[in-house]
């Protein structure tokens, strides 16, 4: 068996050492940069909330309150203590170091973020989040590792070497990051000290047979010198970083963060990291059951917040922060009317943060409408695609064509105006208005879609939801001619409830609910 034959029949499984009390993966590759061959320097941050961030508490929606307080009173926060960011949002009492943020200019918020047909199993969802998968599809590569496959195939062979000297991508903790996972073999190396990052010893190099054992051993003594050789830059960049923030805690995500900024600033040119916070599966105890605004998810939204603002002030006062962009995501977000025990089960859709001096600043999308009424069941409703949030972050921080995009992630993604580039304009992308009334609502048999103000050729994805967040049926996906277009949509293939109706264009999304007596 060739050495490349013995990569492939790895498949999605990445290659670890255990150094003493380290666990150090051998490979070390994460795409989201155009580069290592290129001129580019630009870093992406991701910080994966493990368990199921709840959206409703992270960025409440003001305007629906009221309805809040029939739905989920006894883990609302007091309306007087939510941190204001608009008329219409706040954030929870716990991350005032995030608005510290938004008031700089350095956060986007990306509302109602899912991905239709929502699983809501934790490893099931995890995995669609870091393959990019579709729901019913299973991938063994990470959306990342699939990027960096289309021009480091040969990778792990011949890495590193003069023209990529570092590693592609870190995960900083003991657990790998399956995003970097490419069709051979994963891009990412975990690293937990970054000033003794450990070493493998490789042994006495003997000769080696010409067998199945011989190539296998080969290959493991070339991920052991890959190791060992990412070692000694991992060390030396942290030797060399800096720390200038006075604002980093003990915690542990904190950090992480503090490690990434150090290790940055130390001339790594290592292009993807990847730190995770986990304990938002708080199905119980989200709040003390006496104070609204304390209690676990204070805890973590706080460690979140802190965590980011000391991390945005340290790339500041290093003077590197206009080559750094970090986004948070989590594997779906807690339903919309919570449980006795003080928490709320497995949903569907939750805001996503973009952070950076070089990101639009503000919010995209509505906020969802809470129906006083709905279902115990029913999630927020989906307004963006995960992959569309990715394909964004690849066209306009990495610069990575459409095409290849197209390849990664899919075909006609919605491109969202989170990055601006580091000068003080805007993305440049063009508005979109995504303008209908539907009626009767509540329906029996049928409803009528009237389209209003559509442009010449716009594209138009327009499908019903259950409050499940899974895509019934698709009514229509295509292009329109420009003015007003009546759909009509046949019902009576469902039961009586509540759905959502989802009309989403190049740019822009909005849903409305539908109820079918």
């Amino acid at each position: 068996m060739k050495r490349r034959s013995f990569i492939r029949t790895l498949g999605a499984v990445s290659v670890p050492f255990t150094v003493g009390m380290n666990t150090f993966t051998a490979v070390g590759r994460n795409p989201l940069f155009d580069l290592m061959d290129g001129d580019s320097d630009k870093v992406l941050v991701l910080i994966q909330l493990q368990g199921g961030n709840d959206g409703l508490s992270t960025l409440i929606p003001l305007d629906q309150y009221g309805a809040l307080t029939q739905v989920r009173n006894n883990i609302l926060m007091p309306e007087n203590s939510i941190l204001p960011l608009t008329e219409l949002n706040g954030l929870h009492p716990a991350m005032g170091s995030m608005k510290e943020v938004w008031e700089k200019g350095k956060l986007n918020v990306v509302q109602s973020v899912a991905y239709p047909n929502q699983n809501r199993s934790h490893f099931r969802s995890t995995d669609i989040w870091n393959t990019a998968s579709e729901p019913d599809e299973f991938l063994t590569s990470g959306w990342m590792g699939r990027y960096f496959d289309l021009n480091h195939s040969a990778f792990p062979e011949g890495y590193p070497n003069e023209e990529n000297p570092d590693p592609f991508a870190l995960t900083i903790g003991s657990i790998i990051s399956e995003t970097c996972q490419g069709v051979y073999t994963n891009y990412s190396m975990t690293v937990v000290d970054a000033f003794e990052p450990g070493s493998v010893n490789i042994g006495e190099q003997g000769e080696v047979p010409n067998t199945c054992y011989g190539n296998e051993l080969t290959f493991i003594r070339e991920m052991a010198r890959q190791t060992n050789a990412y070692s000694e830059v991992i060390s030396t960049a942290a030797e060399a970083g800096n720390n200038l923030s006075e604002k980093y805690s003990n915690e542990n995500l904190s950090r992480k963060l503090q490690t990434v900024a150090r290790l940055i600033s130390g001339g790594l040119k290592t292009k993807v990291y990847v730190v995770q916070l986990g304990g938002f599966d708080l199905h119980g105890s989200m709040v003390d059951s006496d104070v609204g605004d304390t209690g676990m998810q204070a805890d973590l939204l706080r460690t979140l917040s802190d965590a980011i603002c000391a991390f945005q002030d340290d790339l500041e006062l290093l003077g590197i922060d206009e080559r750094v962009v970090g986004m948070t995501y989590s594997e779906f977000g807690r339903r919309i009317r919570s449980n006795e025990s003080y928490g709320a089960d497995h949903g569907t859709a939750a805001p996503l943060f973009v952070f950076g001096s070089c990101v639009e600043p503000g919010i995209i999308g509505d906020n969802p409408v809470i129906n006083p009424e709905g279902d115990s069941t029913a999630g927020v409703p989906m307004l963006y695609d995960f992959r569309s949030v990715y394909a964004s972050i690849l066209m306009d921080w990495f610069s990575v064509s459409q095409e290849d995009v197209e390849t990664v992630l899919f075909e006609q993604f919605q491109h969202l105006p989170i990055i601006r580039g580091c000068e003080a304009v805007g993305s440049g992308l063009a508005q979109e208005t995504i303008d209908f009334t539907l009626y009767p609502n509540p329906a029996s048999n049928y409803f009528e879609i009237e389209l209003n103000k559509v442009e010449a050729n716009q594209q138009l994805h327009i499908s019903l939801f259950d409050v499940l967040g899974s895509e019934l049926k698709v009514i229509s996906s295509r292009k329109f001619d420009a003015g007003q277009h009546k759909i009509k949509v046949d019902l009576h293939d469902l039961v009586a409830g509540s759905y959502y109706l989802r009309v989403a264009g190049k740019y822009g999304v909005r849903t409305q609910k539908v109820v079918k007596q």
